[in-house]
């Protein structure tokens, strides 16, 4: 997919340990492609405080990055379908709990509701996961998702 002129949503789930390169990552791309980047996060993303930094830097980050302001209720979720804001949604991280939620139809977060409703545009979806418990624990919820 040529990326040139495209909009794409970028989301965060609550695999912390990740969030530096995902960063580092979103920073490359909006730097070397033409494109507008809508962050989104999970409630604990957007609300929580880690080892690995505090939430109120990650998102003046984010935002001055992408010069947008972050997505992080379901409210503001629920219209990325009907309103065909994206040409591709990452998620990226994605945690092992929010494979688990997709797999089994739970829309209860940011991120959970922008795959709903995205999807429902028949438009593309990239998960890169991150997860504690290697890969073995989340492989059913993948190989759900996948199908």
């Amino acid at each position: 997919m040529n990326l040139d002129g495209k909009t794409i949503g970028f989301a965060f789930t609550g695999s912390f340990c990740t969030f530096r390169k995902t960063i580092d990552e979103m920073k490359r791309m909006k730097k070397n492609y033409n494109i507008n980047i809508i962050p989104i996060m999970s409630f604990n993303s957007y609300n929580l405080d880690t080892k690995f930094g505090k939430a109120k830097d990650f998102i003046e980050e984010i935002e001055e990055i992408t010069e947008n302001k972050i997505i992080h209720t379901i409210p503001g979720a629920e219209p990325i379908g009907p309103k065909k804001m994206f040409d591709i949604l990452i998620v990226a991280p994605c945690s092992g709990n929010t494979i688990a939620k997709l797999s089994n139809d739970i829309i209860d977060t940011p991120v959970t509701m922008a795959v709903k409703s995205h999807l429902r545009t028949e438009r593309p979806v990239v998960i890169a996961i991150s997860t504690n418990n290697a890969l073995s624990g989340s492989a059913e919820n993948i190989r759900k998702v996948i199908k």
